[in-house]
């Protein structure tokens, strides 16, 4: 009895004291709960319902986040943020390569001394992180071997992992190759290594970081389902081959409508994506299931989303990142677990930078001073406080290598988005500011239509953020974003 109390006494120490402005959530309960982590790689927020154990399982057992954002909508970027709680001019990751990005950039600039997984270690979790770290891992700066601080069990592809066939492996330190055999596909074989983590015996909680490569390019689907979605044909919204972007920055509205070749290639890719993410649906579903058996599901909480969103038409880019539009840095958040409403949906805005501290505060976790995002567990239990942020920082930097610059036409911005409005400013001095309540699809740049002193608002409260270390990014992101009277309405498609 004695002892049962000195936990939950420290419980209630490490939250109060490790994670300011965040309530305690766990710190009466005697079990902590375990944290399933799943992050997907390139998923935009489109329709779930062709994924049966995702839809079922998560977004009906659980509660969906109508408006979550990421920061950077490039995957290395992204990552860093999630494992860092820091928005990217913070964590200094800006690219996927080196030398200003990459894994490279993040293990010479001692990142990984403190990062989720070394905050749920010290607070008594086993942890694993199992399929994609941080891109070009391990690089060229550690042996393929190396396993960073803070991982328990490590499951990690050392080469070829988008292709799912004739990897490596870096398994806890030791490297194992894996060929074109049907058995080998990797989402499968992390998805095994996923059920036996979770089902090992003892009375430590776990924290499992789970990061299949799907629905990445080239896109690669298990044996079983080669010939799924045939005749399915990608989502065509009013922005898909925007018709008119003459009102957009040069590197929008110098790009050419569609062929009719380019768009077979956006169908053909829709489906590979598709047919992709079934494997990682049967993944949730085993999941799931063996956490059911083991007695564990109930007191689990289950994550899903995706690094960034992806462009499959719309505005006129047949494929990618990187954009400011909601293609791109709107993902799919999803939550199940103890407390938490089925078919529950929260329309607050948040983002990839609250990730790990609600991991920390379910925990009980000591968060560094460091952190800039804010815990989301108010918002799952139906309440939203009083000065909860309005706005996600954005922020997008070129690569500094030529072949990596090439795969975006976009140059570097900042930019905000607020639930109503998206307002970019790139570094060639041209602005984006689009209002999604009247024009949900973005397709009427409003910049050079409200007065310079409306710009002048939204760079002020832009300069703000981008300025912003630690606890003032909670008091950068929760200001309210100005106000403006619209210019005369334009005629733009709504939503049905």
């Amino acid at each position: 009895m004695l002892n049962a109390v000195r936990k939950v006494l420290c419980l209630v120490l490490l939250c109060t004291l490790g994670a300011p402005g965040l309530v305690p959530a766990v710190a009466g309960a005697a079990e902590r709960p375990n944290i399933v982590f799943i992050l997907v790689d390139d998923l935009e927020a489109g329709d779930l319902r062709k994924f049966p154990n995702i839809w079922n399982e998560l977004a009906g057992g659980g509660t969906g986040f109508e408006r979550f954002f990421v920061t950077n909508s490039w995957c290395c970027p992204s990552r860093s943020t999630i494992l860092r709680s820091q928005y990217v001019h913070s964590h200094g990751v800006l690219t996927n390569t080196a030398p200003e990005g990459g894994f490279t950039k993040f293990y010479n600039s001692g990142l990984e001394r403190s990062t989720l997984g070394t905050w749920m270690q010290s607070a008594g979790y086993r942890t694993g992180l199992m399929g994609k770290y941080l891109n070009h891992y391990p690089g060229g700066a550690t042996d393929p071997t190396y396993v960073p601080q803070g991982w328990d069990e490590w499951d990690v592809p050392v080469r070829r992992l988008y292709k799912e066939y004739d990897y490596t492996l870096n398994e806890n330190g030791l490297l194992r190759a894996y060929g074109s055999a049907d058995t080998d596909y990797l989402t499968d074989v992390l998805s095994h290594k996923a059920d036996a983590f979770v089902s090992q015996t003892g009375d430590e909680p776990f924290f499992l970081y789970l990061a299949p490569i799907a629905p990445h390019n080239p896109a690669n689907c298990a044996a079983r389902y080669r010939d799924a979605f045939t005749g399915v044909t990608a989502p065509r919204p009013p922005s898909f081959d925007q018709p008119d972007v003459s009102a957009e920055p040069r590197w929008l509205s110098s790009r050419e409508r569609f062929s009719d070749r380019t768009i077979e290639g956006i169908d053909e890719r829709y489906r590979r994506r598709l047919r992709a993410m079934l494997g990682v649906d049967d993944m949730v579903g085993s999941l799931i299931e063996t956490l059911r058996v083991t007695g564990k599901l109930d007191n689990t909480y289950l994550f899903f989303t995706s690094d960034n969103g992806f462009h499959l038409g719309q505005h006129r880019l047949a494929q990618g990142k990187t954009t400011p539009f909601d293609e791109s840095i709107r993902v799919p958040f999803l939550v199940r677990g103890p407390g938490v409403r089925a078919g529950g949906l929260v329309g607050d805005m948040a983002a990839t930078v609250d990730i790990a501290p609600t991991f920390a505060q379910l925990a009980g976790a000591r968060l560094p001073g460091f952190a800039e995002g804010r815990s989301l567990l108010p918002l799952l239990r139906g309440q939203t406080p009083s000065s909860w942020r309005q706005n996600v920082l954005l922020e997008f930097y070129r690569p500094l290598n030529p072949s990596s610059a090439r795969q975006t036409p976009v140059p570097a911005y900042q930019g905000m988005r607020t639930a109503r409005y998206t307002f970019v400013r790139y570094s060639t001095g041209e602005y984006q500011l689009y209002d999604v309540f009247t024009d949900p699809y973005q397709l009427s740049n409003l910049a050079a239509r409200v007065s310079p002193a409306v710009i002048a608002q939204f760079n002020q409260q832009l300069d703000a953020l981008v300025a912003c270390s630690g606890p003032t990014c909670r008091s950068a992101d929760s200001v309210q974003p100005p106000t403006f009277v619209l210019p005369a309405p334009t005629s733009v498609p709504r939503r049905s």
